[in-house]
């Protein structure tokens, strides 16, 4: 079994994983020999803070070893992904690989003989989305009921999201003005629109009225928001995009919690105002990476 997505994951599978990273981090102690001589390899072709560090803690407080790869520093970058992927699972228990393209992410998924975990890549962003989904149930103590409002640019993040959130039964309310096109998936969007429990508008202030969680992320994915070259196409974004800051005045009626995936840019997708308001528990959020990892791993290594 991998997690590459969410489509061959039922929602009490992923409902599992949810309830179990909280337990976890109620009782991190019962949990410290679960993968004792275990390994996980985590590859690396982007750059990262918060899946790294969740990923490879996780495997350490669970009695266990990660082994950390830089793309650039292997022979992924001179040999076939398949018959690299094929010797290293031989020899670890698990690999997390974030990559810049899903369709590799499969070759790998193919190859492998242990269960391969997305880390991202440029069409979802699964571990993110349990951990999104954790906090939101350890806010609220429930998922019944729940309003999710995503504001931004449709991307990886957005298609986990409403994967999850549509399986889990969270009503999910995306405003997204721009796409990103490599994360374009019709099979997920129709999928959603079936369940009754995913909205697309433009009307994000009547969006946010009576949401139970506002989330935002990046307008620009992490590789290009420094790249000259992406100059013209990132001020065009920024241009499109600013009337739907997250910010006091759009959140003026709301009373909606909120939330970022991090890494952020500040005063871009979100005030500086919300990241630090009394409302705002992106940093809760981001602290439960690692005990979703946690649950991740045994749900894939401890059947």
């Amino acid at each position: 079994m991998h997690l590459l997505h969410f489509k061959n994951w039922t929602g009490k599978q992923i409902m599992d994983v949810i309830d179990n990273s909280i337990e976890i981090k109620q009782n991190p102690q019962d949990y410290q020999k679960e993968l004792e001589a275990k390994s996980l390899a985590m590859i690396f072709q982007k750059t990262s803070t918060r899946t790294r560090v969740s990923f490879e803690v996780a495997m350490t407080e669970l009695g266990g070893h990660a082994i950390f790869l830089d793309w650039r520093a292997t022979n992924f970058t001179l040999a076939d992904i398949y018959d690299e992927t094929k010797y290293l699972s031989r020899n670890v228990n698990c690999i997390m690989a974030r990559l810049l393209r899903h369709e590799d992410l499969k070759i790998m998924a193919q190859a492998s003989r242990v269960p391969v975990i997305n880390g991202c890549d440029e069409k979802y962003h699964p571990c993110q989305a349990i951990a999104d989904l954790m906090t939101m149930k350890e806010v609220k103590g429930t998922l019944k009921d729940v309003k999710l409002v995503y504001i931004g640019v449709h991307n990886n993040v957005c298609n986990s999201l409403i994967e999850a959130c549509t399986k889990v039964g969270v009503k999910i309310i995306v405003v997204t003005p721009l796409v990103n096109e490599p994360s374009k998936d019709k099979e997920l969007i129709n999928a959603a629109e079936k369940t009754g429990l995913y909205e697309k508008t433009l009307d994000v202030k009547a969006a946010v009225r009576d949401a139970d969680f506002v989330y935002t992320d990046t307008w620009v994915d992490m590789e290009f928001f420094l790249d000259p070259k992406y100059a013209k196409e990132k001020e065009k974004r920024m241009g499109i995009m600013m009337p739907y800051q997250v910010n006091a005045e759009l959140l003026r009626d709301s009373n909606a919690y909120v939330m970022h995936d991090m890494p952020i840019h500040r005063n871009y997708e979100i005030s500086t105002e919300m990241i630090e308001s009394s409302r705002s528990i992106i940093y809760q959020q981001a602290e439960n990476r690692l005990h979703t990892a946690k649950a991740i791993l045994l749900a894939l290594l401890k059947k």
